[in-house]
């Protein structure tokens, strides 16, 4: 029993003499050699709120944090923390004063990463000599000058903000928040792993997992890294990410690897975009577009090659390649689209996304489409122009009868729900003023060839003139098969059809006389003779 006695009295004093141990010991005697040694290690001044010992914890915390911001790009400050938590190994500061720190970890830190326009950012200089971190390490005294080994193994930034700007032009920032980093092994020399998990504001959340290092000491920003990017759910207009183009938004989530020099990221992955629009008179569309992709990007230049491009929407597929490079404000694009034979009704879903609208209660249903653009000019004033063409399809509820009457008469087009479209093709150029057809070719089995030109404006205005040259049963079989000019108006929910009689079959009526010629009359609304 006074064995037992005896140990519960060691106990009691050791738990007692732990508990009081800080009430002893000044771990702030150490803040002015550890802001030193940081302020040298970072390059930058570095100043410490005071120093608490937590025994049990094995954690030194500081009440707050503050790092310099680089001379060239402010005077606020480059991280804001509220506290800082420092992980010591207890024994050697108690038995020897030295301090071993082992990790740290930023609570809350508020960061900002700024990106001049030469490409260098504000933490390029981290780890560079500065005069704040010779100022600061000669203020110390050598009386405070105690023994510190900062041999980090980990180092955690715990539910940060960090903010992405640029110092010049109209660029909204980009902000991460809830974010937790952690750098695990960190060397200066070496290759270190990291984490990092965040919610992006305005809609979406980003992971990131790989490999950074060694350190390039003269521009930290340069430095070699290996990751996988996992995107959920990016609000591309809410999070600002659309800022290149103002009209682009929808939900974009990504799966990929990136593998940095330093200067080029090669990247490589799938991007899945839901509720997609494309054009600035666009409606989200309604299906989901994947796009398999590689790409080299210069991370200084923000410009880059797509190599490989696959864009998938359902069955159809298109190849997508070319350049971006950023010139001013604008994201300038030099790319080609190519799409073979693509299921028209894969791609009828993705007609509201480009602001493309249908006759008013019609789809589009089977055959197949081709395309060959090339796309050109600042993202948000995009030019693309090429060749469009659709085989063996039906523009189903649209009955060409009573759509084109007056035509109808003349050539005996026989009525019917649909209309059925053998092939249709024209080059087509779409810019934000409007799109324009050229050398239009349509040949329908309810009447024969349809050609012309014409456009269509923003607020889906139609202007074309366009010649029929009908299968002629009707009245039109008297005028010698003459081809029939019209014109189409109104907008494309509600396109409206008059013919130019008069300006092609004037000699003709005239020849004709009799019967013929009162009907043409009559149905171009004149007066009947008696």
């Amino acid at each position: 029993m006074k064995i037992v006695k005896w140990v519960g009295i060691v106990v009691v004093v050791l738990v007692v003499g732990v508990i009081c141990l800080p009430f002893f010991i000044n771990v702030d005697q150490f803040r002015p050699t550890m802001q030193a040694e940081m302020s040298r290690v970072l390059g930058r001044e570095v100043t410490l709120g005071n120093l608490h010992l937590n025994i049990l914890a094995g954690a030194v915390t500081a009440d707050d944090l503050a790092v310099a911001e680089d001379p060239e790009f402010g005077k606020p400050a480059f991280v804001r923390a509220k506290s800082l938590h420092v992980g010591v190994q207890i024994l050697p500061f108690i038995f020897s004063r030295s301090l071993v720190v082992t990790d740290l970890d930023l609570d809350q830190p508020e960061i900002t990463l700024v990106q001049a326009p030469s490409g260098s950012w504000n933490f390029s200089s981290l780890g560079g000599k500065s005069k704040p971190a010779a100022a600061a390490a000669k203020g110390v005294p050598a009386s405070a000058q105690l023994p510190l080994n900062l041999s980090v193994e980990l180092l955690k930034i715990s539910n940060g903000r960090l903010t992405f700007r640029r110092t010049l032009g109209h660029w909204k920032p980009m902000v991460l928040e809830q974010a937790n980093i952690e750098l695990r092994d960190f060397s200066a020399t070496t290759a270190f792993p990291f984490t990092l998990s965040a919610k992006v504001r305005g809609g979406g959340s980003v992971k990131l997992d790989g490999k950074a290092g060694p350190l390039n000491t003269a521009d930290t920003s340069a430095t070699p890294l290996n990751v996988t990017l996992a995107v959920t759910q990016l609000d591309l207009a809410g999070s600002g990410a659309n800022d290149f183009a103002p009209h682009l938004a929808g939900l974009v989530s990504m799966d990929g690897t990136g593998e940095s020099d330093g200067t080029m990221l090669r990247v490589k992955g799938k991007v899945k975009a839901e509720k997609l629009k494309l054009a600035r008179n666009g409606t989200p569309a309604a299906h989901a577009v994947e796009f398999d992709f590689g790409v080299q990007h210069n991370l200084r230049k923000h410009s880059g090659m797509i190599e490989r491009g696959d864009v998938h929407i359902g069955a159809a597929t298109a190849h997508l390649t070319g350049s971006y490079a950023e010139q001013g404000e604008a994201i300038v694009v030099n790319m080609k689209l190519s799409g073979p034979s693509m299921p028209v009704q894969e791609l009828e879903a993705m007609l509201p996304a480009m602001g493309i609208v249908l006759p008013a209660g019609t789809r589009l249903q089977g055959g197949a489409a081709s395309a060959n653009l090339s796309m050109e000019g600042p993202a948000d004033k995009l030019v693309s122009a090429g060749s469009l063409a659709l085989n063996n399809t039906r523009l189903e509820g649209f009955d060409l009868s009573k759509r084109m009457s007056t035509v109808e008469k003349l050539a005996g087009i026989k009525p019917g729900p649909d209309a059925e479209i053998q092939t249709l093709s024209a080059n087509v150029r779409s810019a934000p003023d409007g799109i324009s057809t050229q050398d239009m070719k349509l040949i329908m089995p309810a009447i024969g060839e349809v050609t012309g030109a014409g456009t269509i404006s923003p607020e889906n205005a139609l202007n074309f003139k366009m010649i029929a040259t009908v299968h002629a049963s009707g009245l039109m079989a008297a005028v010698s098969n003459k081809p029939i000019p019209f014109s189409v108006t109104g907008t494309s929910s509600q396109p409206v059809f008059r013919p130019d009689i008069g300006a092609v079959v004037k000699d003709e009526i005239e020849g004709i006389g009799g019967g013929v010629g009162r009907a043409l009359k009559g149905l171009l609304g004149g007066k009947k003779e008696k």
